[in-house]
């Protein structure tokens, strides 16, 4: 049993030394690491083996049966750590705003728009706001709300006055 607990707490130290101090130690736990494993897995495998033979040895369990569960309770949770870290490597992350994301969406003049020059429109993309120079065919008041209709250039694009329901 001495073994099985010493396993389980050499497990969750690693474990927590690669997740409090993976960042702080960059490059020392490496060697536990590859393209397909590790050393959250490895941690957890090793924590969940030493615990689940320590468990399965507390209850009386021949050998043999301890080693089984151990290495049933191992191979499940290291499992389970190497998809969770898997999912969250490779998960999408937000790109950057451009410009082209704007296009479709609807704006508020912020200053106005007139007909031969720039104005000023801020629009949320993303849930982010920003603040493009913006020219329409038609002057446009501030406050009013408009529609992107195309890119111009890096900093401005093109408008659309939004159509006013008859109240």
């Amino acid at each position: 049993m001495t073994v099985f607990l010493a396993l389980g707490i050499a497990g969750l130290v690693l474990v927590l030394v690669s997740l409090v101090a993976g960042d702080v130690l960059d490059g020392a736990l490496d060697a536990l690491e590859a393209d397909w494993i590790g050393s959250a897995a490895i941690g957890g495998f090793v924590s969940a083996f030493g615990f689940g033979g320590a468990a399965a040895d507390a209850a009386d369990a021949p050998w043999p049966v301890s080693v089984a569960v151990a290495l049933g309770a191992g191979l499940l949770v290291g499992w389970f750590a190497w998809w969770l870290t898997r999912l969250v490597k490779e998960g999408p992350s937000d790109g950057t705003i451009s410009i082209s994301d704007t296009v479709g969406q609807v704006g508020k003049v912020v200053t106005a728009i007139p007909g031969d020059g720039y104005g000023v429109i801020r629009v949320v993309v993303g849930g982010h706001t920003v603040t493009y120079n913006a020219r329409a065919n038609t002057p446009i008041e501030a406050g009013d709300e408009v529609n992107v209709i195309g890119v111009v250039s890096p900093t401005a694009v093109n408008v659309a006055a939004v159509w006013k329901s008859p109240s």
